[in-house]
């Protein structure tokens, strides 16, 4: 899928442009002088606001990427000999090209699960050998939101873990790249920004990785200390990990612009709503099935290989996996469909009528 992509792509919400909000806070922010390094109005006022959206205890990061995110805010708790529990395929585990363990130094303890989604249950099991020298010692759980399945933990799901993770000692972080689809997926709480909290900082998370790029912004995520208990080793471990940008203006100029207005909001209901259209058009055409709920901005679906290549052709998307062939049944494979904020009801339904037409 490399090069320009012509046609309304499903391959990833990362394939659509930035919005036009998003550019004119960039191009408001690009006057004159600034200091350097954070210490500009721009990230001073964002400063402040992140702490009326998630809590007056929270310390804000702005950081280049997910991955960045990710790793700074991990880095900023684990000691040499500890790790974090994940869900196995989660981003953290396979897509983040090793990042975690060669740039963060530390070991990933993986758990498998049909939905991507961790329970106390599973996560207890992990503690077994606490204390234990010859074990990597258990310190971070972390969870995604919306997860690689496009699947969402309730409030009360991730009130549960964190509590369970508190109790036993250990820290909650949350891989955001998608928080806004959820949080607006799941509108826990008052007012728009409320719901941002709501899931976040209400129900224990102490870390998040708060994810921008998906959802409209141009390399611009943050990492969020919900508690201010890790802010002093952020702020050494941004600029180690090479996330501390120089111009961070205009980092905080997106951040902001995502914030303010309900823009992420705007953005993340259309691509969650183009979603939910895109699986009311295509369940139940025959061969198709839909395989994981949709709850954000995802469809997982299980197509017949033999139309895969001619759909790619016209609308871009991933085979997400390969399914073993069964005597006397349609090979098929899972694939997935992402929307953005870019996906109109026309692609959706363009898609639609591709698929049931082959």
């Amino acid at each position: 899928m490399a090069g320009k992509i012509t046609g309304p792509s499903f391959g990833s919400d990362n394939h659509a442009g930035i919005h036009p909000e998003v550019l004119k806070a960039i191009g408001e922010a690009n006057v004159g002088y600034a200091s350097a390094y954070g210490a500009d109005p721009w990230t001073e006022r964002l400063s402040a606001l992140v702490k009326k959206v998630f809590g007056e205890r929270t310390e804000c990061f702005p950081v280049f990427n997910g991955t960045g995110a990710n790793v700074a805010a991990l880095s900023a708790v684990l000691k040499r000999y500890e790790g974090v529990i994940c869900a196995e395929k989660s981003h953290i585990d396979v897509d983040e090209g090793g990042a975690p363990e060669s740039i963060g130094g530390f070991k990933l303890l993986t758990i498998p699960t049909k939905d991507q989604k961790l329970t106390v249950s599973v996560i207890r099991e992990k503690l077994t050998r606490r204390g234990d020298a010859h074990a990597v010692q258990p310190r971070v759980i972390s969870i995604t939101q919306s997860t690689e399945l496009g699947t969402i933990y309730s409030c009360e799901e991730i009130h549960a873990i964190s509590n369970f993770a508190h109790a036993e000692g250990l820290v909650l972080h949350m891989d955001g790249a998608r928080i806004a689809n959820a949080a607006a997926s799941l509108q826990a709480g008052g007012s728009a920004n409320e719901y941002l909290r709501a899931c976040t900082t209400d129900v224990g998370v102490d870390l998040l990785s708060f994810g921008g790029t998906k959802n409209g912004l141009m390399g611009a995520e943050a990492v969020l200390d919900l508690t201010g208990k890790f802010a002093t080793d952020l702020r050494f471990i941004q600029k180690q990990s090479m996330q501390l940008a120089s111009k961070m203006r205009f980092c905080s100029a997106q951040l902001i612009a995502a914030l303010e207005n309900d823009l992420w909001r705007r953005n993340a209901e259309q691509a969650n709503g183009m979603a939910r259209l895109l699986e009311s058009k295509i369940r139940g055409v025959p061969g198709v099935t839909i395989a994981q709920k949709v709850e954000a901005n995802a469809v997982f679906a299980k197509l017949p290989k033999k139309i895969i290549p001619g759909l790619q052709a016209q609308f871009p998307f991933y085979v997400w996996e390969e399914l073993p062939e069964v005597p006397g049944e349609t090979p098929v494979s899972v694939v997935r469909l992402m929307c953005s904020f870019q996906t109109t009801e026309s692609d959706v339904l363009a898609l639609a009528r591709a698929i049931l037409s082959t």
